[in-house]
């Protein structure tokens, strides 16, 4: 019996992009938890594989917050595919976020509550 990995069901130049991202947090506040549950949750369903997560504290390098001319916590930011994104805020809103990754479903989460603007 061989194993078959679903990389190997597209060419190199069909395979599924792989997503570089950053999360800059503030230690163990509520907003920096919910960020990070909330971007968890997003990359195991939807990026499953191919994505590499880091998550800065803005506390305990400062310096990479500075380099990275983060201003505000939590900020996620995608290096990669395509061009660098930055979203601001906790990511409890998950078309937002998916639309950032270039995820967009174009149509809404049945497993996410809707926000009211």
């Amino acid at each position: 019996m061989s194993t078959v990995l679903m990389e190997d069901w597209f060419s190199a130049d069909e395979r599924p992009p792989h997503y570089v991202l950053e999360l800059y947090i503030t230690g163990a506040t509520p907003n920096s938890t919910r960020a990070v549950r909330n971007l968890k949750a997003i990359c195991e369903r939807y990026l499953a594989g191919r994505f590499e997560l880091t998550i800065i504290d803005i506390y305990q390098q400062p310096e990479l917050a500075q380099s990275a001319r983060i201003i505000a916590a939590p900020t996620l930011v995608k290096k990669s595919p395509g061009l660098v994104r930055w979203l601001v805020g906790d990511l409890s809103d998950r078309p937002r976020v998916l639309r950032l990754l270039g995820l967009d479903t174009g149509f809404e989460d049945d497993s996410q509550p809707t926000q009211n603007s």
